[in-house]
């Protein structure tokens, strides 16, 4: 080609290819080769910290001027990635949000194909009726709501309660396989026993019942208490302390709430883990395929993300997107919960994982 030759791509014939492919709805691959199939994970989601201190002043305010309801159901607040275009996602496979329930408040049930959790950071005096099971809610409790289960909540005290959500609703959206219905304008039953049905059936340690054999989708635990949730971490690190290979790395516990009827995750589409470091611990630079997002329990810390060191403390909500860097630094014991999309990846057979040498 010599310097008065039109550049291939200048060609008409080319641009009225690329135009009758336009009219037609095609797109050819070549043009687009780097953003369909990167040469690692790119996510659109960003690693991003919600503080506490911002986020619960907020809901005290929406609790002042929003009703709970038939229409809205819910008064929570979902967080939405910077990265995401404004949709209320927190990763483009999961949903968290801040619920908040006012005195004596009720919100409806319904049920929905979505899978959802909910864990308390602090409060209590809230039950979520499962089904018909009535569930006390307390600070550190994992609860489960699996998809298509009816609930609703009914606060019981004369303060109000806050705590996350974390549904699989982006995952749901896009894969077009919602559906939502519509129960009781109150609680099934509005009872509050300290120990909820499915505790007393199936919350006995390495014991199930021989009714319900079968394997089921999702944990039939409706609550994992923060009581031996809170035994097993301190179990870990005690053994460490007396040289028994007991934890993840150096000073750092860590359990998975998991299916008693399986033995895998909770849920189909969620993973929930709980984390408690030492004071002083860190824990090694890793990437991973599939997105996770932590709420501070107790403690202050640092998580690095992508190189940038973001100081964390109680409540706050933490996200990682897919294959971004990260680590965690501990100044005291730090606790956190974290939930992710990792049974999703598993499956699939995308799951990969880069661990750095270096602490």
């Amino acid at each position: 080609m010599t310097a008065t030759e039109p550049h291939v791509d200048d060609a008409p014939e080319l641009k009225q290819l690329y135009t009758d492919f336009e009219a037609e709805h095609l797109n050819p691959l070549w043009t687009q080769l780097g953003d369909l199939m990167p040469m690692t994970p790119t996510s659109r989601a960003v690693p991003f910290v919600w503080k506490w201190s911002t986020l619960y002043p907020l809901a005290q305010r929406a609790g002042d001027l929003v009703p709970v309801g038939r229409g809205g159901e819910r008064r929570a607040i979902a967080l939405a990635n910077p990265g995401l275009g404004g949709v209320p996602y927190v990763t483009p496979t999961l949903w968290a949000a801040i619920q908040y329930l006012g005195p004596k408040e009720v919100a409806p049930e319904h049920r929905h194909a979505q899978n959802a959790f909910r864990f308390v950071v602090e409060g209590q005096g809230v039950w979520t009726v499962v089904n018909g099971d009535p569930v006390a809610m307390r600070r550190g409790d994992f609860l489960l709501t699996p998809g298509w289960h009816f609930h609703g909540h009914h606060n019981e005290t004369d303060q109000p309660m806050a705590w996350i959500d974390g549904l699989d609703i982006p995952f749901v959206h896009y894969t077009d396989t919602g559906f939502f219905e519509f129960g009781s304008e109150n609680v099934t039953d509005d009872s509050t026993p300290d120990v909820s049905r499915s505790e007393r059936l199936w919350a006995h340690p390495g014991l199930r019942p021989l009714v319900g054999l079968d394997a089921k989708t999702s944990s039939p635990i409706a609550a994992y208490r923060w009581e031996h949730t809170d035994a097993a971490l301190r179990e870990q690190l005690a053994l460490e302390d007396e040289g028994y290979a007991a934890t993840t790395e150096p000073g750092h516990a860590a359990v998975r709430y998991t299916n008693p009827t399986t033995g895998g995750d909770v849920m189909p589409t969620i993973r929930a883990e709980f984390h408690r470091l030492r004071a002083g611990a860190r824990t090694r630079p890793r990437r991973d395929v599939g997105s996770t997002v932590y709420q501070v329990f107790d403690g202050t810390g640092r998580f690095v993300l992508g190189g940038e060191a973001r100081t964390v403390s109680k409540g706050d909500m933490i996200v990682v997107p897919s294959w971004t860097e990260w680590s965690i630094e501990a100044d005291t014991e730090f606790d956190l919960f974290a939930f992710s999309d990792a049974p999703i990846v598993e499956r699939l057979h995308f799951d990969r994982t880069f661990i750095s040498e270096g602490a």
